[in-house]
């Protein structure tokens, strides 16, 4: 059966009756059940509960009671979001078999719009990582090449989506969780303004930093989403008061002409990848061509944002991890004899070697004698950061650039070296400690030698679920906006895709015969 590639599109199958929503979850379930022991981008799937939310969703438009365009859609949900009913382990031993008694703000606003919730999504422990090999359940693959990784922390949801398991996800991004993923895995990944989104039922990693937001195929899918989610959430003291605007219709169709897009030195220097700047500069070439202005413009601060985020975000997880002792609710160790030995061995047992390497640091920057040196100077850093962006914002309408300096890189490449994983955030962990949107949307390949291949250039139009493109590793290119200016990075995302059509390209795993 064709399966639509798209929210917008299976909506418009749904509304007109030509696809029914049990169909539509049923094939993607099937899809699971055939690629997920492979990819490992599911550590739970709701077989159950989708079928009865897709029975509902039938039922209400035979009744002409729809609830909107989600109505019917299969979406998943990264395992650090809570969902009732379901299992929320956020990739860690310390929660195994932990059920949450109620939804994510996210996950209700989304259910409530009539979305069919498939499962949950693999992801690194704690989200602490940028590969998904941080999973106490093992490494989610890239579906475009099995022996890669997806990218990480969202890399069960990036995966996912890009193998056809599902049209959307949400995924959090503290430093890059959401774009990074989407950059290596060629699919479409928003990081909303900070607020923007509630965060309550959402795991804290870093409560200042983290953002849940849309991964989907392409970016009308991701401002559709981003409409249903986005809002003031009186359950989240640090949710924007703002009024809920619906991104689809207020960015799909507005010109980039005379549009400024600033391009930093900063992120097309030393340690960026090559081929990954060629494609980048060839996509970049598109929006000159729909008439945008590319001004390089210069972020100084970008030098020290990574060793200020590698501060402040320990620091927070230091602090947020601390409620998992082995007495109120987690993991307790069955080796505990004394109340000490329940704390230690509980949180020795329950804890992986990356978020025990983030306690000790982000403890170690808050101690008595070492605050002043570390921390105050990087928040002082961070605030420099936001002046900076501001500033920049003044002169340009967007900034755009790299995601990370390399495509998705061999499982196993990197473990070793914790420092060489914490590098490829250069390019994403200023959004967070910002605030700022972005958005990561498929540019191109490595090995793509033709440039940009264009839709308006004669070039053989997508067809679903077929083996017309070889193997290739995606690269992704990032928009970054003002504060509350996801309208500017959605408008410049859409415009792109209209003119492109990487976005529609499917992975190997994906095809079916």
């Amino acid at each position: 059966m064709y399966s639509p590639q798209t929210i917008s599109e299976a909506s418009k199958l749904l509304a007109a009756k030509k696809l029914s929503a049990v169909a539509l979850a049923t094939g993607h379930l099937d899809r699971i059940d055939r690629l997920n022991p492979e990819l490992n981008a599911f550590l739970y799937v709701d077989k159950q509960g989708a079928l009865a939310a897709a029975q509902a969703s039938d039922k209400r438009r035979a009744e002409g009671k729809s609830l909107g365009p989600l109505d019917g859609i299969p979406i998943s949900i990264k395992d650090v979001i809570v969902t009732k009913g379901m299992p929320t382990t956020a990739g860690a031993k310390m929660l195994e078999g932990f059920e949450s008694p109620y939804d994510a703000t996210v996950v209700r606003r989304l259910k409530d719009a009539g979305a069919v919730i498939l499962g949950k999504t693999n992801c690194d422990a704690w989200a602490h990582g940028t590969s998904t090999e941080n999973s106490a359940y093992g490494p989610t693959k890239n579906p475009w090449d099995t022996s890669r990784v997806p990218g990480g922390s969202s890399g069960g949801s990036a995966a996912a989506v890009a193998a056809g398991m599902g049209l959307a996800s949400i995924g959090t991004d503290t430093g890059g969780s959401i774009r990074q993923p989407a950059s290596l895995s060629g699919v479409t990944g928003l990081k909303p303004t900070y607020g923007r989104a509630s965060r309550y039922g959402l795991i804290a990693m870093a409560s200042s930093l983290d953002c849940p937001g849309p991964i989907t195929r392409s970016a009308e899918d991701a401002a559709l989403i981003l409409s249903i989610i986005a809002g003031r959430d009186p359950h989240d003291a640090t949710s924007l008061p703002s009024e809920t605007i619906n991104y689809q219709l207020s960015t799909i169709n507005l010109p980039l002409k005379g549009k400024k897009i600033g391009l930093p030195k900063e992120y097309f220097g030393e340690g960026l990848d090559a081929e990954v700047e060629r494609v980048i500069r060839q996509a970049l070439a598109v929006y000159q061509q729909l008439g945008a202005e590319l001004v390089e413009i210069s972020l100084p601060m970008t030098e020290y944002a990574l060793a200020a985020y590698y501060i402040i975000c320990p620091a927070e997880v230091s602090s947020n991890l601390a409620r998992y002792d082995g007495i109120r609710y987690g993991h307790r160790s069955a080796e505990a004899t004394s109340l000490r030995e329940i704390y230690d061995k509980s949180r020795a047992e329950g804890f992986g070697p990356e978020a025990k390497r983030r306690i000790m640091i982000g403890t170690y920057v808050l101690s008595s004698g070492y605050y002043d040196a570390y921390y105050r100077r990087a928040m002082q850093v961070r605030t420099k950061v936001v002046d900076e962006f501001a500033q920049a914002f003044e002169s340009v309408d967007l900034i755009a650039g790299p995601v990370s300096p390399t495509a998705a890189f061999k499982i196993g490449e990197k473990a070793d070296d914790p420092l060489a994983l914490y590098l490829l955030d250069v390019y994403t962990v200023t959004a967070n400690l910002a605030g700022i949107p972005g958005i990561s949307i498929p540019c191109g390949f490595l090995d793509e030698k033709k440039g940009v291949r264009s839709k308006k250039q004669g070039d053989e139009s997508h067809t679903p679920n077929s083996a017309l493109h070889p193997p290739r590793l995606p690269v992704g290119l990032q928009l970054l906006g003002p504060q509350l200016g996801e309208d500017v990075i959605l408008q410049a995302a859409m415009a792109f895709q209209r003119e492109t059509d990487f976005h529609l390209q499917d992975p190997p795993l994906s095809w079916t015969d």
